[in-house]
């Protein structure tokens, strides 16, 4: 009998341990969420402020220090299937190599490109766009400089890099839209150009933080056009979170369809690459 009420009592002190460490072990992971990320520490009463909702993505994205040091180089594979004015696509295999610089201007970028009938590079070093042809160095397409550009200056990175950038961020609001809650944030950089960001702000702690879409304006043909990009495909690479697939619009029209095949960070970039010889 007293062995059974031992052995009774030594039960009820291991469950209500165990049931106190799992409690503990809660508490913890909710403390440091709310810690490392804003939004999740605020008071629910209360709007976000912009910062709040940047840093937010930051960390959900993986950590300014963290993308600091994984994706100070790196090299994506892809393709982009393009919408051709005559209703026909073109499918573009693409090979992007960069090194992050203290400043998206300081960052070096070539973008090898393999289409039907040619196959040429674009260089961004210097702050200026280049272009590379059977070796030789050539000037781009304006178009073609501007589509670069374009992707530096209204993509996920400018936001995730917005301090370093010394680009300001804005707070628009917070809006159901397609039954998705979402925080929508304005980036202006120091050119004074303007991307919005709709962020998911679902209470699900492992999609909230995430860039859905962004959109912008940009002139084609001396016309102000509104785009947009759309982000999917969600998932990790080395640590950090990746869109595998983003589709872009001109308008209601749908312009370009990039897939990333594979993406590593962190391997070695000789300079060279980013020279006519490389």
């Amino acid at each position: 009998m007293l062995s059974c009420q031992l052995s009774q009592t030594i039960l009820r002190t291991s469950l209500r341990t165990t049931r106190n460490a799992m409690l503990t072990f809660a508490a913890l992971c909710i403390v440091a969420a709310g810690a490392v990320s804003p939004v999740f520490a605020q008071d629910k009463n209360k709007p976000p402020t912009a910062e709040q909702v940047a840093e937010t993505v930051v960390f959900v994205y993986g950590r300014r220090e963290g993308l600091a040091q994984i994706r100070r180089t790196g090299v994506e594979r892809g393709r982009v299937t393009v919408a051709k004015t005559d209703g026909a696509t073109e499918l573009v295999n693409y090979e992007r190599r960069f090194v992050r610089g203290e400043k998206a201007e300081k960052d070096k970028i070539r973008v090898d490109q393999k289409m039907p009938t040619v196959e040429y590079s674009l260089l961004f070093k210097d702050g200026r766009v280049s272009g590379i042809i059977n070796g030789t160095e050539f000037t781009p397409r304006q178009d073609a400089t501007e589509d670069l550009v374009s992707q530096m200056r209204h993509g996920i990175d400018a936001l995730l890099r917005y301090k370093e950038n010394n680009s300001q961020v804005v707070y628009v609001g917070k809006e159901k839209i397609k039954n998705i809650d979402m925080h929508i944030l304005d980036l202006i950089d120091t050119e004074k150009n303007r991307t919005r960001y709709y962020i998911s702000a679902t209470p699900d702690i492992r999609k909230t933080g995430r860039i859905l879409w962004l959109e912008y304006e940009s002139p084609v043909d001396g016309t102000p056009t509104k785009f947009k990009r759309t982000f999917h495909n969600y998932n990790y690479a080395q640590g950090t979170l990746v869109p595998y697939r983003s589709v872009l619009y001109a308008g209601d029209k749908q312009v370009a369809e990039t897939q990333i095949l594979t993406v590593t960070y962190g391997i070695k970039m000789e300079d060279s690459v980013f020279q006519a010889a490389g």
